[in-house]
């Protein structure tokens, strides 16, 4: 899972193009990418309709990227094996969505794969507690789910760093990751903060070439790691975004 990394870039599809979705992964895995964040939508559990397990299956033979898949979707349970086979590498499901969500969690690491859990923004950190020690990675939603290029909520930070405090106390190595109106102006704040994996879509491919920006995310990165470890290190209570 990569766990070596400190830090992760998952460029949202969403904001690919769509009709050459087999080029976009090559050109992402040629830029330096290991991961891709595939925002599966049902028209339900949000209100939009993207990707299902046939085009997950297609692209998986045409790269080598970690294949995080996001699952937008009410009843998630339905299609947990058909996402394994499928490729996805991690599923990640939303608690909302989830009536019995340990159960959930525990099938999708029988299946062989990754398990994360996503809370929509008003979600509280409690909902996770005792599941906390299955997880492989936290997804924060710092934007309402359904549609790219959404505004970030800046009282997300705050929820970042309890997140962060919650794992950090318990010994665990769980990844943070964020999602939504994550730019390369908030990216150093994001990082500070405690988050690991950070998923951008338009803000990264409407600024190639792609291997550039990579590197600037990557660096606004290094920069908020070293401030999150500076002993005086003092986090500011709002994100900038554009």
């Amino acid at each position: 899972m990569n766990n070596d990394q400190e830090f992760i870039l998952s460029p949202s599809l969403l904001s690919s193009d769509f009709s050459c979705l087999e080029r976009e992964l090559l050109d992402l895995e040629k830029a330096g990418v290991s991961w891709v964040h595939w925002d599966v939508m049902d028209g339900s559990f949000v209100p939009n309709i993207t990707f299902g397990p046939p085009i997950i299956a297609k692209c998986r033979g045409k790269c080598r990227l970690f294949f995080d898949v996001h699952l937008m979707i009410k009843k998630p349970d339905r299609y947990l094996e058909e996402f394994a086979r499928a490729g996805a590498d991690l599923i990640c499901v939303h608690v909302e969505a989830c009536t019995h969500l340990e159960r959930t969690l525990s099938e999708i690491s029988r299946l062989g794969v990754k398990s994360a859990a996503a809370l929509n923004p008003h979600t509280p950190l409690e909902i996770i507690e005792y599941v906390l020690p299955q997880l492989d990675m936290v997804l924060i939603m710092s934007v309402n789910p359904g549609f790219g290029g959404q505004r970030f909520l800046s009282f997300s930070l705050e929820k970042i760093r309890k997140l962060k405090d919650m794992i950090t106390s318990r010994g665990l190595d769980t990844l943070i990751q964020v999602d939504g109106g994550v730019t390369l102006e908030n990216t150093r704040e994001l990082v500070q903060c405690g988050a690991q994996v950070l998923v951008s879509g338009s803000a990264f491919f409407a600024e190639p070439p792609y291997e550039q920006r990579l590197k600037a995310f990557m660096q606004a990165a290094g920069e908020g790691m070293k401030a999150a470890q500076a002993p005086d290190r003092a986090v500011s209570s709002n994100a900038n975004s554009r």
